[in-house]
């Protein structure tokens, strides 16, 4: 089915997977490296793309699961990276149903140029499934997109104060803001960066 929050991906996956593989995982996270583990643990990849980033995890030593709804995008992150142990699930926010059915919780949940692309109502159950699916010690990292919107593409203009709202209202909280240019330099383009975890008190 197709998704609204995935328009345009399927159309123009073999120019993304291209642009996603010319900068390096370390060069888009540079500012949240810190925050991701750094013994062996459980990752989930949300809208993993080219699946760059799950194949760089997966060479640390993490076991990976890259949720990427877009067929196109799976099928060319499974090429792009053959021969890398990374669990390919074709899966959405804001339910997430397959994951959710197959139980278990993350040490890192990664939301790479995801969230805008969520309406209000999505981002608000959005929240509540990947807190849900975090482990007790666990880390959320997500980069909200700011500027133009690519033709045929939807996104929205969310702001990192908003999402670290709506992330206590979860029993998250905020332990890194940072804001950088656009690592591919396109003009009028920036991003934000928000790291999340569980508040003392709240339970998953």
């Amino acid at each position: 089915m197709m998704l609204a929050s995935t328009a345009g991906y399927g159309e123009a996956a073999a120019d993304l997977v291209e642009q996603y593989e010319s900068v390096s995982f370390a060069d888009v996270h540079r500012d949240v490296l810190h925050l991701f583990p750094t013994h062996p643990s459980a990752i989930l990849d949300i809208g993993a793309g080219s699946g760059r980033d799950a194949a760089a995890l997966v060479a640390l030593g993490h076991r990976v699961v890259a949720a990427e709804p877009t067929a196109e995008l799976r099928s060319l992150g499974r090429w792009t990276h053959a021969g890398t142990d990374i669990e390919w699930v074709d899966d959405a926010l804001p339910e997430l149903a397959v994951l959710r059915d197959h139980g278990g919780h993350f040490d890192l949940i990664l939301l790479t140029a995801v969230w805008m692309h969520l309406d209000e109502r999505q981002r608000a159950r959005s929240m509540g499934t990947v807190a849900g699916l975090l482990a007790p010690e666990g880390c959320v990292v997500l980069s909200l997109r700011h500027g133009p919107v690519p033709a045929g593409r939807r996104m929205f203009d969310v702001t990192a104060h908003e999402t670290v709202e709506l992330a206590r209202e979860h029993g998250l909280t905020a332990t890194h803001l940072s804001a950088r240019q656009d690592p591919h330099g396109r003009q009028g383009v920036s991003w934000s960066y928000v790291g999340l975890r569980r508040e003392p008190s709240a339970t998953s």
